[in-house]
């Protein structure tokens, strides 16, 4: 008998060591830190709090309420100024774009109460770089949230949920927009002004955020900081039969050859006027008549744009005039042996060899990616005290490069109806601008094209400021571009709280 439980013992052992292990639970994993940011003789008392907040689903089983279950864990840092009224105070929930990217870049560039050293254009800052305060930081007017969606930073699909899921147009401003309502739940902001502010891909994300907010959750935003927008997917699509990029990018492919010394013997705003003026003009009668175009005609029309950009005759007419931006990259400084920047045309870089069509790197992205990696890295772990050994994704180029936009099928990628649409229901709603002049990846034009398209009446036409810069992309990197734009995202937030 003794034997036989000895044996049975040692079965429930083995088959108790044969089952699966359970799935942790995921919880929220929130640190609070608190900081001082000293600006002149004001000292801004601020809570810090960053971590992953968890995502959950109601699910029904056919037709029963079975629970609501975890599907991702979503990194975010928030930035509170202690003592304040939350009623009065706004709150900015802000992201980059990519898709892809963290938001790292508004983060420890622009808008937080820390920021990098990256050095500039020219004058980059050696490793292992630096981290000060931002005494021009968006928190003496507004609380800041930075959120990561899923697959960027720290946020990830949980244990058994597919990440592709959320790499998409719908599933990226559904999970964002959840992220939105629980820290304004949880934290009773609701009565608080609120903002949204992206960049590049985050300005397409927050175009559809103002719409679906308003949709989903009945709640109105204040304004929307719309910085290196794209709102029409097609003003940016070289795409065969597409002539519409061709003109739109012109007035940017200017400024860089200016800035790089080629081009007419003009200041920067009368490049600008000029370039601007025939890419409205002249230059999209050229391309639409085709072969049908005059052999005067044409010939004119090469001599111009070799003027405005610097480019040879003879590359402008075997390019059929049509000059494609990651081409112009390569082609421009051909002859110096250097290639320019995507993200930022100030920027130079060298490549393997200068025969190829279009640059191996973006030497504009290099420069950065290295100080911002190594900034964000430090001060999550040692200055907000929050531990994961994940890998922080910067910039996840598999979520970029299967982005599904399944809703656009057959039809131009667009959320300019939905900012219009945002802004006819709420006639409060106010939009900031922001732009680059030497932003080859959303260029200005672009921006503007979109812009005067958007259908909404007259009266709200006013709703909506532009803003230039003499910079790229990231336009902070330029240090006037950026303390003027702080200046300029303050005066936005004081003016659209209607406080």
């Amino acid at each position: 008998m003794a034997k036989d439980e000895s044996t049975e013992s040692v079965a429930e052992v083995a088959a108790e060591e044969q089952k699966p292990a359970e799935a942790k639970t995921p919880t929220d994993d929130l640190v609070s830190t608190q900081h001082v940011l000293s600006i002149g003789r004001k000292k801004l008392k601020y809570t810090a709090t960053t971590g992953r907040i968890v995502l959950r689903q109601e699910v029904l089983t056919e037709g029963k309420f079975d629970g609501h279950r975890a599907k991702a864990e979503v990194f975010l840092t928030a930035y509170t100024l202690d003592d304040a009224d939350a009623a009065d105070r706004p709150v900015t929930f802000a992201f980059n774009g990519g898709p892809g990217s963290s938001s790292i870049w508004l983060h420890l560039g622009l808008l937080g109460p820390r920021r990098v050293v990256s050095g500039d254009a020219g004058e980059l800052a050696p490793p292992p770089y630096g981290l000060v305060d931002n005494t021009e930081s968006l928190l003496q007017h507004s609380d800041i949230v930075f959120i990561d969606p899923v697959s960027t930073g720290y946020s990830r699909a949980v244990e058994g949920e597919k990440p592709g899921d959320y790499h998409g147009f719908t599933r990226d401003l559904e999970s964002v927009g959840e992220v939105i309502r629980l820290w304004t739940s949880r934290n009773g902001r609701w009565m608080s002004p609120k903002f949204l502010a992206g960049e590049s891909y985050g300005t397409t994300r927050a175009a559809g955020l103002a719409s679906h907010l308003q949709e989903r959750y009945g709640m109105y935003l204040n304004g929307v900081m719309l910085i290196s927008a794209v709102l029409e997917f097609g003003t940016l699509d070289f795409a065969p039969g597409n002539d519409v990029p061709y003109t739109l990018f012109l007035p940017s492919y200017a400024a860089i050859a200016h800035y790089h010394g080629l081009g007419p013997d003009q200041s920067l705003d009368e490049v600008l006027a000029d370039a601007e003026r025939f890419a409205a003009g002249r230059y999209p009668n050229a391309l639409a008549q085709g072969n049908r175009i005059p052999a005067d005609y044409r010939a004119e029309v090469v001599t111009r744009l070799a003027t405005l950009t610097g480019l040879s005759e003879d590359y402008l007419d075997r390019v059929n005039l049509r000059i494609e931006h990651m081409r112009f990259f390569a082609e421009l400084l051909r002859s110096r042996r250097q290639v320019v920047g995507r993200l930022d045309g100030r920027f130079t870089g060298w490549d393997a060899d200068y025969a190829g069509e279009t640059p191996g790197k973006d030497p504009s992205f290099s420069a950065i990616i290295g100080p911002y990696t190594a900034a964000l890295n430090h001060y999550v772990r040692v200055e907000l005290d929050y531990k994961n050994d994940l890998p922080y994704e910067i910039l996840n180029m598999d979520a970029a490069k299967n982005w599904s936009f399944k809703e656009f099928e057959g039809q131009q990628i667009t959320v300019a109806d939905k900012l219009a649409d945002a802004m006819r229901v709420n006639p409060h709603l106010k939009v900031h601008v922001a732009s680059g002049h030497y932003d080859g990846a959303t260029p200005y034009f672009a921006t503007e094209h979109s812009l005067a398209r958007l259908q909404i009446p007259a009266d709200l036409v006013g709703n909506i400021e532009t803003k230039y810069y003499p910079a790229g992309h990231m336009m902070y990197l330029h240090e006037p571009s950026r303390v003027q734009q702080s200046k300029d995202l303050a005066a936005f937030i004081r003016s659209a709280s209607n406080r």
